[in-house]
């Protein structure tokens, strides 16, 4: 056996950084079903195909059975994936204003071929309308390419971050580049001095967002703790313990973490992590709500993100918390008139 320190390196545990895979060595995998239905759903519904015989949209996803996954050996990424899907379509007639309905099928998107020669057929219901058709094999199809195309990148970034986990550094590394405020409409910002070393000692950033509702703080502090509102706006099952040590898991587990504090209509503190992270790395949360005139503003402070995690943190707050939570009470005041 070898002393500490001669070993192989691939198998030496001293502070590696994930206490699991050592320098990424042995193999791992991890479950991109669900995430890849919520993804397809995302880059295939809405899309639009015009043209001189009319206009054609893409409507729900009708139907999705596959499997995908992503694996990790050596350093290095292996995917899998297998669908058939089938989607709806609705398009109107330039000359003559008639509507027309039918489905694209994808009877088999998967690694073993080329987007470009996938198989996508199009179909229309019954009648005339027969231009509409034709321009759903053209532009339509053009358009559900690229969608994929989007997907599968997404499938081989966002997805896959922090998989491929960061090797042993010297303590107190710093991290050599610079953040600068992005400037968004949604006031999100991380600064140079935010970057530090915590957790399972690998870099992380801290990102402040900020975002006004259009309801009172108590109403949008209950958002986030009671369990039926969670469920609303994140459209899956949720696990909700608003009180001190409670347990939060949502997005089918890609999210969870535990209350810390909770000041009623004020401020909400969470030890909150993705499923993507690397294993037992938490970041802080803190939500501080503060009412306006009407309205409110909600200040988001994200402490502990890892460096390779932050615009896909970030994005997860604006798109699967900030918009969602928009739609949820423009649909609350809809039902109210």
């Amino acid at each position: 056996m070898a002393k500490w320190g001669q070993g192989d390196p691939r198998w030496i545990v001293e502070e590696r950084a994930d206490a699991t895979n050592v320098n990424n060595w042995h193999w791992t995998e991890r479950d991109a079903t669900s995430w890849s239905k919520r993804k397809l759903k995302e880059v295939l519904e809405g899309l639009v195909g015009e043209g001189e015989a009319g206009r054609c949209e893409i409507g729900d996803l009708k139907h999705v059975e596959g499997e995908a996954s992503c694996n990790s050996r050596k350093g290095k990424l292996i995917f899998f994936y297998e669908w058939n899907l089938r989607l709806s379509w609705k398009g109107t007639v330039k000359e003559s204003g008639e509507k027309h309905k039918g489905s694209v099928e994808i009877p088999n998107l998967s690694e073993e071929n080329e987007v470009d020669d996938t198989e996508i057929n199009v179909s229309k219901k019954k009648g005339e309308g027969d231009v509409l058709k034709d321009l759903m094999r053209t532009e339509g199809t053009t358009k559900v390419r690229e969608a994929l195309r989007d997907y599968l990148k997404a499938l081989k970034t966002e997805f896959t971050l922090g998989m491929i986990l960061p090797t042993k550094a010297p303590v107190g590394q710093e991290v050599a580049t610079e953040r600068k405020p992005s400037g968004s409409s949604m006031q999100d910002s991380v600064t140079p001095q935010s970057l530090d070393m915590v957790g399972v000692k690998i870099p992380t950033v801290r990102i402040h967002m900020r975002e006004v509702f259009n309801s009172p703080a108590d109403e949008l502090y209950s958002i986030f703790t009671k369990k039926e509102l969670v469920q609303k706006f994140s459209k899956c099952p949720a696990v909700i313990e608003a009180e001190k040590g409670g347990k939060l898991q949502m997005f089918e587990g890609c999210v969870s973490g535990e209350y810390t504090e909770l000041v009623p209509s004020q401020r909400i503190v969470l030890k909150w992590r993705c499923r993507s992270w690397p294993d037992e790395h938490y970041a802080t949360v803190a939500l501080n709500f503060q009412d306006l005139v009407a309205q409110s503003e909600l200040e988001l402070e994200c402490k502990g993100v890892p460096v390779s995690h932050e615009e896909s943190t970030r994005q997860c707050w604006k798109k699967q918390y900030f918009e969602e939570i928009h739609i949820l009470l423009q649909q609350s005041k809809d039902n109210m008139e």
